[in-house]
């Protein structure tokens, strides 16, 4: 079942040094692996959790994804007291080294907001997660391998057992989605590098998850087809249940010219008939274009909780 995939019983000492939170060398270790295992079980899980689901609708809130989000509402309001700086380049602002430096600093304080008390041991290696999340701080840029750390900052929350099953709605919908709001008003401030950007080929210059879990939540809709999501007047009226559609308006706030040039991955997937396909298909994308790439998975840490051994179930 899914729920053991999710919340395992929590390990005991579990906690290892920090010198020993290692790098992907080797990709056929890192696809063998129990991270990579634990990883993608966790992505499929949200993704039935959120099946047919609008943003909008009734979920349960416990008090640690209210914690995540007051988090999350802290690196929001760093941003506003530190503006992008003047310099000759137009991308890349230096500010966001400033900003992150004050991550860097105070992440331990932030986990530790979060966990309990006598979960207090974990707050190290899980804030390796939260620090990887927001974008590489010499090149100033962001991309899916971050994305993917902020699911791992989750996934480790769910292993040690402060999220739990019931909280899977929430997590995307509450979590993850004020997290993809930061993360745009980060790439907007900052005027952020897309980071190893497979250019108008990749999917997005920035995310991948919330076109997954976004469209499963599309799935069975009565009304709205994928075909319609290059409609401006469908995405503006209904961008606020979907995170799929709230991924398109973003893009085209951000870009200008024809959709279909911009964007002609996603054109592309407008042409599949069926939400089910397009999420099936995108599942299979981004384990080969994002999960078995190695520009974006060489800095995916391992430790304790995300572990390199090989999945022994």
């Amino acid at each position: 079942g899914t729920s053991e995939e999710v919340t395992p019983p929590i390990q005991q000492n579990f906690m290892i040094p920090k010198k020993e939170i290692n790098m992907v060398s080797d990709m056929a270790k890192w696809k063998r692996s129990q991270a990579f295992a634990d990883y993608m079980g966790f992505i499929l899980t949200l993704n039935e959790g959120v099946r047919g689901k609008k943003l909008t609708c009734e979920y349960k809130v416990s008090e640690p994804i209210e914690k995540l989000v007051a988090l999350l509402n802290t690196l929001d309001r760093w941003i506003d007291e530190t503006p992008p700086v003047d310099q000759p380049s137009r991308f890349g602002n230096k500010a966001f080294r400033t900003w992150y430096a004050k991550l860097d600093q105070e992440a331990e304080k932030l986990v530790a907001t979060v966990i309990p008390k006598h979960l207090a041991d974990a707050a190290p290696e899980v804030a390796v997660y939260l620090k990887e999340s927001v974008g590489n701080s010499t090149r100033i840029d962001y991309g899916t391998g971050h994305e993917a750390a902020f699911a791992a900052f989750l996934c480790c929350l769910c292993k040690i057992g402060v999220l739990r099953v019931d909280d899977q709605m929430a997590i995307v919908f509450k979590v993850f989605n004020r997290y993809l709001e930061v993360m745009r008003k980060l790439q907007k401030t900052y005027r952020m590098e897309p980071a190893g950007s497979q250019g108008v080929w990749g999917l997005d210059d920035f995310q991948f998850l919330p076109f997954i879990w976004g469209s499963s939540q599309l799935i069975d809709h009565p009304n709205l087809e994928p075909r319609h999501f290059v409609d401006e007047k469908v995405v503006n009226e209904n961008h606020k249940d979907f995170m799929f559609l709230e991924c398109i308006l973003f893009i085209t706030e951000m870009k200008t010219g024809p959709f279909a040039e911009h964007s002609n991955q996603l054109w592309n997937i407008s042409a599949v008939p069926s939400w089910s396909k397009v999420n099936q298909g995108l599942i299979r994308m981004y384990k080969a274009e994002c999960l078995e790439k190695f520009p974006v998975i060489q800095h995916f840490k391992f430790g304790s909780l995300l572990p390199i051994q090989p999945v022994t179930s």
